[in-house]
Formats: structure tokens, C-alpha cells, sequence
């Protein structure tokens, strides 16, 4: 195991080794952006000073020392109100008691791709409850309805003949009363 006296890098202590690492990948990548870095032209700088910053490039002192220089050149040249500053992810006075509300960690979490699953997932709820209403208020028109269907075709029908067959026998009667009532009549005149 290395000492902790060891784990500097750019005039930076590190408190882990893996830190060290990271901060020496960080030492590389500056490198291979300034030998390839416009300064004579402020507009690209400043798009590679914003595509740092949205990517994370920078996560240690070293890096983001780095970032205050870019931040610092366009400042010089007129363009510092169009740089964003440069985030810290780290906390530097923690106290329990308070909520740690931490805004870089939370835009990630909650990027536009999260955003526009939940909002779909939102809208198929709603459809899904919408079509489960519509379906109950079918069923509820089907049973309460008067026209035959698919529930209830056997049940109508069997009324609407039960009536019919009512109806046919009281006018049988009804028939065969005339006629027994005409022949007693036209068997007693002479």
C-alpha cells in the first residue's frame, strides 16, 4: 500500500488512491484539450467549456482548476456572462439537521428521457382508465337495455313468444266463446 504522501497530483493532496488515479486521467485529458484548443477563437472555447461542464468531465481539483482558467480566459474576453459557472460536486459544510438539496445530482436523475417516460406512462394511465369506464358503461347499457343481445336474446325472446301464445289463447277463447254464443242463439229461432 502506497503512503498518502504519494497520492498528490498537480499540487493536490488525495485522500484515496482511487482519487489520485482519477485526478492523473483528469491531468491527461487537459492535456490532450489544450493541444488541440483554439484560444483565438472565444466561441469555441467557450462551446468546449460548456460541453465539459454538461458531461462531467472535471471531478477533481485538478480538473476543475482547468475549468477556472477556461472560465477566467472568456471572462477576459468578453464572454463571461455566457459561461455558466462551474459546479461543485461536493459539500463542504454538512450539517444533519439541515436537507442537502443537491441540484446537479437531481437534473440527472430527472432528465428529459425520465421526464417523458412518466409523462407517457401518466397519459396510458388515464387511457387505460377511460377504456375501463367505457366498457362497464357497455355492459350496464347492455344489460338495462330493451333490444335483444348476446346476454339476454334467449330471455326476450322467450318472453315476446310467451306473450304471443298469451295473446293467441286469449283470442281463442274469446273465438270459440262468439261461437258458442251464435249457435245457442241460432239454434233456438226457427
Amino acid at each position: 500500500m502506497e503512503k498518502k504522501e504519494e497520492w498528490s497530483v498537480g499540487g493536490f493532496q488525495f485522500g484515496t488512491e482511487k482519487d489520485m488515479e482519477l485526478a492523473k486521467a483528469e491531468q491527461g485529458k487537459i492535456a490532450f484539450m489544450e493541444k488541440r484548443m483554439r484560444y483565438d477563437q472565444p466561441e469555441s472555447v467557450l462551446y468546449v467549456y460548456h460541453k465539459a461542464i454538461e458531461n462531467g468531465i472535471f471531478q477533481t481539483p485538478v480538473g476543475l482548476q482547468y475549468l477556472q482558467k477556461l472560465y477566467d480566459f472568456l471572462a477576459q474576453n468578453g464572454l463571461g456572462e455566457r459561461a455558466e459557472s462551474i459546479p461543485l460536486r461536493q459539500v463542504y459544510s454538512y450539517d444533519p439537521r439541515e436537507e442537502i438539496k443537491p441540484r446537479i445530482a437531481r437534473k440527472r436523475v430527472q432528465s428529459s428521457k425520465y421526464k417523458e417516460l412518466r409523462s407517457k406512462l401518466r397519459k396510458s394511465v388515464i387511457l387505460n382508465i377511460l377504456l375501463v369506464l367505457m366498457v362497464i358503461a357497455m355492459f350496464i347499457i347492455t344489460l338495462t337495455g330493451k333490444n335483444p343481445n348476446i346476454l339476454n336474446y334467449e330471455k326476450k325472446l322467450t318472453d315476446k313468444y310467451a306473450g304471443w301464445e298469451q295473446e293467441l289463447t286469449e283470442r281463442e277463447a274469446a273465438v270459440r266463446e262468439k261461437e258458442r254464443a251464435l249457435r245457442i242463439e241460432g239454434s233456438g229461432s226457427p
